[in-house]
């Protein structure tokens, strides 16, 4: 990652240092990184992926059972 650095000028007030710090950063593409990265999601594991679909297939099998003996009623998906 690049690290951007400012020094102040001997008579240079502290808004000027700012504006030029800020330039900096964003002509460095730091930012422009870092939002582009903001709401990725990592890969999950093949473990994690088959231990879900796991539990997915039981809950399945387990309303199905429950429709079966008559304790829920089915869901219908009507649009």
């Amino acid at each position: 990652m690049i690290n951007v650095e400012v020094q102040r000028g001997g008579n240079e007030n502290s808004v000027s240092v700012i504006k030029r710090f800020t330039r900096r950063v964003q002509g460095s593409g730091v930012l422009m990184r870092v939002r582009k990265n903001r709401f990725t999601e990592r890969v999950r594991s093949e473990y994690v992926v088959k231990k879900n679909a796991l539990k997915r297939i039981d809950r399945q099998k387990k309303m199905a059972e429950l429709v079966k003996m008559g304790k829920v009623q089915e869901r219908t998906f009507t649009r």
